[in-house]
């Protein structure tokens, strides 16, 4: 089979990806190991996406947030940061902003049905659901793939967007600088007593990391990092007992709760590959930059990346050049590096700092935090990179 583009992994950035390209007279074919029922339904993962206004542009402009339920969207009014046993909050805001949110809050299931259900009903992209990759390269004429089922796919473009573990990544030889925190992750809605008034909390206790995501009505996102050991002990505990439990972590702030949806755990591994683009391919959304969850940018990092390679692509096309030629891919490795490199530094940095508990570490936290609260400039250069604005964006 021949395309223009394969795009390995069918995952939200990859969709999106496929999507921003259509039209362009191109053949797109995405090929994801998921059966294509799993596609169209996606399965709730726990994690609910803080989607920046550059992100919900992007997704009106692709067709998907009109395909995106009322109810799977929450208004993100402010975020706190907290430390410790202490009550002191760093606080990020709209103050002074036209906005009245920061951003908004989107079950990461809602957004991959949308941009399946658009991606889909595109003529020039071919999903090949339900197929591994069992080989593949690339070499100065295009890529070539072999799936499982034994069918041979040409392409002029390679692009891999098939996780933070990406095969793509490691089939091109491209390496990759990987930080595993040696923490897991745990995901899950609650209810809860009082109302949440729309605020994002994240906690930096000692022992454990703990982040509240407001959703619509009285129920929040709980977002809890452990170590394994502890965490298993979470996993096995009774439904009817997990509610309680994070009531108790929390410090009853939203008084009792009660888990009104399945478990999910991940591991903690921060990825940034050391090329995104190589000869005939490219590495998009986490196989390109993994991050860390605690600044919340890793998806919106995903879908920026897709829109800025396909309008380099959408340039040179409208040029009549080669659409995967080394410049082509060049300016949007370099464009994806200035935008994602600096944060990924600063959110390791934050992670690492935050996880230790030692006598110095604790007073350096306490003190970040303070300081953040008095240095404004610092506090609104956070908001504007949470935010992601049109008029920020374009006096970039």
């Amino acid at each position: 089979m021949r395309f223009d583009v394969v795009i390995v992994g069918g995952g939200p950035v990859g969709l999106a990806f496929a999507t921003s390209l259509s039209g362009l007279g191109l053949a797109i074919g995405v090929v994801e190991r998921q059966d294509g029922a799993a596609l169209e339904n996606a399965a709730f993962d726990g994690r609910e996406i803080a989607l920046t206004y550059h992100s919900q542009d992007i997704l009106k402009r692709l067709g998907a947030w009109a395909h995106i339920p009322a109810d799977s969207v929450s208004p993100l009014r402010e975020a706190r940061v907290l430390n410790g046993g202490s009550g002191y909050a760093l606080r990020f805001d709209t103050r002074g902003r036209p906005e009245a949110e920061l951003g908004r809050l989107v079950s990461n299931h809602a957004i991959r049905r949308a941009l399946h259900r658009v991606a889909r009903a595109c003529p020039d992209v071919t999903l090949l659901a339900g197929q591994g990759v069992a080989a593949m390269g690339t070499d100065v004429d295009g890529a070539w793939l072999r799936l499982e089922d034994g069918r041979e796919l040409r392409a002029g473009l390679l692009a891999g967007a098939d996780s933070r573990f990406s095969g793509v990544r490691r089939a091109l030889g491209i390496g990759a600088e990987t930080r595993d925190f040696g923490k897991r992750m745990m995901v899950a809605r609650v209810r809860h007593e009082a109302p949440h008034h729309a605020v994002a909390t994240e906690w930096f206790d000692y022992g454990q990391t703990m982040a509240m995501l407001p959703l619509n009505g009285n129920c929040s996102s709980v977002v809890l990092t452990l170590p394994p050991e502890e965490m298993a002990r979470l996993e096995a505990m009774p439904e009817a007992e997990f509610g309680p439990e994070i009531a108790r972590r929390y410090r009853q702030r939203l008084g009792a709760m009660e888990l009104v949806s399945t478990r999910h755990v991940y591991p903690l591994v921060a990825v940034y590959a050391e090329r995104f683009a190589t000869t005939r391919a490219v590495l998009l959304g986490d196989a390109a930059v993994g991050m860390h969850p605690v600044t919340a940018h890793g998806f919106n990092f995903g879908l920026r990346g897709q829109d800025t390679l396909a309008g380099e692509i959408r340039a040179a096309r409208a040029a009549g050049r080669d659409f995967a030629a080394p410049d082509v891919l060049r300016r949007y490795a370099h464009a994806h590096r200035r935008a994602t490199r600096p944060l990924f530094l600063a959110t390791n940095a934050t992670a690492v700092l935050y996880g230790q508990e030692t006598l110095p570490a604790r007073l350096l936290r306490g003190a970040a935090l303070r300081l953040g609260n008095h240095l404004r400039p610092v506090r609104q250069l956070v908001v504007s990179q949470l935010m992601e604005n049109r008029v920020e964006r374009g006096a970039a």
